[in-house]
C-alpha cells in the first residue's frame, strides 16, 4: 500500500507542479485581472461545475463572499448550487439547462461566468457559457484532458492536461482558484491601500 500511495502523492504534485508553466501564470493573473475589474465595476461572478467540480465552485464563491486570508468587504459571487433550482429546471426541462437558467435568472451585462469540467465536454456547462455570452457576459473556463467541446469557447480558458481522471485536474483547478482569490484581494485591497500609503492619502 505505501508504494501505491506514494504514486498518488507523485501523481497529486505532478497535478500542482501544471501551475508553474508560463501557460499557467498566465492564466491565473488575466483571471484575476478580470475578477477584480469585474468586481471594481459593481459586477458579479457565477460559478459552475458538476460533482466535484460544484463543490469546488461553492468553495470559489464563499471565499468571496466570507474571508479568505483577512477581513475585508464581501464580493458578489453566487455558485449556481441550489438544489431546490437544479431539481426544478433538471426535471422540467433538462439536466443540460440547469445552469444556463441560472444564468438566465442571475447574469447581467458586465457579471462573469466562470465554468469549470474537468473533461470540457459538461453540455450544462457548455450551454451556460452560451447564454452568458448572449448575455454579454466575460466566461472564463477551467478545464482538463484535452479542452473538450468547451475549448476555445470563453474568454479565457486554462486546460489541465495529461491525467485520466478527474481528481487530479480538480486538485490543480483548487489550488489555481485559491491563488487567484488571493491576487484579487491584493489587486482590490492592499495595493489600492499601500498606494494610498505612499502618496499620503488617508
Amino acid at each position: 500500500m505505501r508504494n501505491k500511495i506514494l504514486e498518488s502523492v507523485e501523481s497529486a504534485v505532478k497535478a500542482i507542479e501544471t501551475l508553474r508553466t508560463e501557460e499557467s501564470l498566465t492564466f491565473m493573473e488575466q483571471a484575476a485581472a478580470k475578477i477584480a475589474e469585474c468586481f471594481s465595476q459593481g459586477g458579479k461572478i457565477l460559478v459552475a461545475g458538476n460533482g466535484g467540480s460544484l463543490c469546488d465552485a461553492m468553495h470559489f464563491a464563499e471565499e468571496f463572499t466570507g474571508y479568505f486570508r483577512k477581513k475585508r468587504p464581501a464580493l458578489p459571487a453566487i455558485a449556481l448550487a441550489d438544489p431546490g433550482h437544479i431539481s426544478c429546471v433538471g426535471n422540467d426541462s433538462g439536466f443540460d439547462d440547469i445552469f444556463s437558467r441560472g444564468v438566465e435568472a442571475f447574469g447581467q451585462p458586465g457579471d462573469l461566468f466562470i465554468g469549470l469540467t474537468t473533461s470540457g465536454n459538461s453540455e450544462n456547462i457548455y450551454q451556460a457559457s452560451l447564454k452568458a455570452k448572449e448575455k454579454r457576459l466575460g466566461t472564463i473556463a477551467f478545464l482538463g484532458k484535452s479542452g473538450g467541446k468547451m475549448k476555445g469557447e470563453c474568454d479565457l480558458e486554462w486546460i489541465i492536461q495529461g491525467f485520466p481522471f478527474s481528481d487530479r485536474v480538480q486538485e490543480a483547478h483548487m489550488t489555481a482558484i485559491h491563488i487567484i482569490i488571493e491576487m484579487v484581494e491584493q489587486k482590490l485591497f492592499y495595493q489600492q491601500a499601500k498606494q494610498k500609503e505612499l502618496a499620503g492619502v488617508s
